[in-house]
């Protein structure tokens, strides 16, 4: 399998935009299967989902894969997300079986940039480590993208309206 990582990245960084343009905290996901068909995305779904703290972009694509795919299926996918998922999202991307992980800012970036929120109290674990810590190996790729990334969370976390 060879994917252009940076061509998915940037898919999935068009989801978050179009997330906070929806109103939305500005994260989005896509899942890929391993021929580089894009299956599904997702946004992150706080606003959409009734202010559900719980409705972060992985952990509902994650959901949604593991209905509707095979466990074998989704061992040859890849989740490709704007931020690093965090402990609870890597726990829905272990659970689901999903087999790599790309991502752009790390949750230790994304801790330092919306800072002590009542609507992203970020936990600074990296999801390596949620992973190795499971039977399943699970294949990390990032932080990449950096700027990128980050720039998707541009003046958010203080309220300000979307530079998009």
């Amino acid at each position: 399998m060879n994917l252009d990582h940076e061509r998915y990245l940037r898919m999935a960084f068009d989801v978050a935009r179009k997330a906070r343009e929806g109103g939305d905290h500005p994260f989005g996901a896509i899942l890929v299967g391993p021929d580089g068909a894009v299956l599904m995305e997702q946004g992150n779904g706080y606003t959409a989902e009734g202010h559900d703290m719980t409705a972060h972009a992985e952990r509902l694509l994650a959901t949604r894969a593991s209905k509707a795919h095979a466990p074998d299926e989704l061992a040859g996918c890849t989740l490709y997300t704007s931020a690093e998922p965090c402990a609870m999202c890597a726990g829905a991307i272990y659970w689901a079986g999903i087999g790599r992980v790309v991502y752009g800012q790390s949750e230790a970036e994304l801790k330092a940039l919306t800072g002590d929120h009542a609507e992203n109290p970020t936990l600074d674990l990296p999801c390596r480590t949620v992973f190795e810590a499971g039977q399943r190996k699970i294949e990390v790729i990032g932080p990449l993208l950096t700027e990128e990334s980050a720039a998707l969370q541009a003046g958010f976390w203080a309220g300000e309206p979307s530079a998009a």
